[in-house]
């Protein structure tokens, strides 16, 4: 319970510093997170809402980074387990095993796929500013992987472009 109250506060925290951003104009462009033991940033422009993942319900004969579907607000919404899909399509094995209370950001209602992403920790908004370079993508990586950013820790952060996800057929093919 004390997880809940905990991602709740930090939704309320996220909420408030991209209201301030809107209004004062700050450069905040990426929801950061980590899934599987990789940092990944998902641009805010094509991000949703986030929520815990509860009562989800498993859909049968579907491939395995499928987890089911959650109802939001009235809605149904597919739940992709992100870290299994990126290393389904040649990107990073996950490194760490799921974490017990995760959460799903969906995906904004403009890119028109009923669809969240489980996410293990989320770790606020990140703008340009947080980053020192770029770096070349590793060979073989998804078409939906953007730049490759380097933080003035040394962390990597992979940018996720979520209009490529939604449209990937992979992404859209869920049956075994």
């Amino acid at each position: 319970m004390a997880n809940r109250e905990a991602l709740r506060e930090l939704q309320i925290r996220l909420a408030s510093r991209l209201q301030t951003a809107r209004t004062e104009g700050m450069s905040v462009a990426w929801l950061a997170l980590r899934a599987g033991g990789h940092n990944y940033l998902f641009p805010l422009s094509q991000s949703g809402e986030i929520v815990p993942l509860v009562n989800l319900q498993p859909v049968p004969y579907a491939l395995p980074w499928f987890r089911g579907v959650i109802n939001i607000r009235g809605n149904l919404f597919g739940v992709v387990d992100f870290a299994r899909f990126v290393a389904s399509q040649g990107g990073a094995e996950p490194t760490e095993p799921p974490v017990v209370e995760p959460s799903v950001v969906s995906l904004n209602t403009a890119l028109e796929v009923n669809c969240t992403l489980q996410v293990d920790v989320l770790s606020g908004l990140r703008g340009v500013d947080a980053f020192l370079s770029t770096v070349p993508l590793p060979d073989g990586s998804p078409t939906f992987f953007g730049n490759r950013f380097v933080d003035s820790s040394g962390v990597h952060w992979q940018e996720i472009n979520l209009r490529l996800l939604s449209q990937t057929a992979q992404f859209l093919s869920i049956s075994v």
